[in-house]
């Protein structure tokens, strides 16, 4: 699985932020998938003192919820840590994923934010272009905006707003548990994203996707020294 987009990722703060701005017109906000049948998770860890990533893609089947497939790359850092500009960071090793994989996801599920950016392109909204795959960002925290707390039980929701604009969803995958903020990757509404990661969460605050994927990095990152 290669991207439909390529552009360079060593380039200067500047430049990123101009490709971006640029990128950002093509975020698809409204479904445009048919049967999703597999789903992925993404996720990218850091080694310590290294400049190495890894990145984990792990693949369910959308209703069973069975991991189908596991597959995992190694990248040296080639864009500094940046706010607002992971995804020129993350991206690399996370293509080198897609690379190997043998079933391709009908959906991505990213550990991150897609929508809900300062310039509405974090890198759920970067992998869903670049590719052109319905993605979703699902954020363990908030990077911007303000929202009210929603209510306790699982599936409520308040929206998250930013400058008068609606940019993603704070959500309560379980009773009384902390929310996770869902915003828009590419191809798939807000109003759908909220109800796939309902779907893929149904025992834990974090849809599958993302605990088998951070579960992965993490198992990936023992083997660098």
């Amino acid at each position: 699985m290669q991207p439909i987009i390529k552009h360079p990722w060593n380039i200067s703060e500047p430049e990123a932020l101009k490709l971006q701005l640029s990128l950002a017109d093509r975020v698809v906000k409204k479904n445009k998938f048919t049967e999703i049948q597999l789903v992925a998770g993404v996720d990218v860890a850091y080694a310590k003192e290294s400049n190495q990533l890894v990145a984990a893609i792990v693949i369910l089947d959308a209703e069973t919820l069975e991991v189908i497939e596991t597959v995992t790359a190694r990248d040296t850092e080639q864009f500094p840590y940046i706010s607002g500009l992971f995804s020129f960071r993350e991206l690399p090793p996370i293509i080198k994923a897609f690379d190997k994989i043998k079933n391709k996801p009908h959906l991505i599920i990213c550990d991150g934010q897609g929508y809900a950016h300062p310039r509405r392109f974090g890198l759920a909204c970067h992998l869903g272009v670049i590719f052109d795959v319905p993605t979703i960002g699902c954020g363990k925290t908030r990077l911007l905006g303000k929202y009210t707390e929603p209510g306790q039980k699982r599936g409520s929701a308040s929206p998250l707003v930013d400058n008068g604009e609606i940019i993603g969803n704070a959500l309560r995958t379980q009773n009384q548990v902390n929310p996770v903020f869902i915003s828009i990757g590419h191809r798939v509404s807000l109003e759908t994203a909220c109800e796939w990661v309902l779907k893929l969460a149904p025992k834990y605050r974090l849809p599958e996707t993302t605990r088998k994927s951070d579960q992965a990095v993490k198992c990936a990152l023992k083997t660098i020294s």
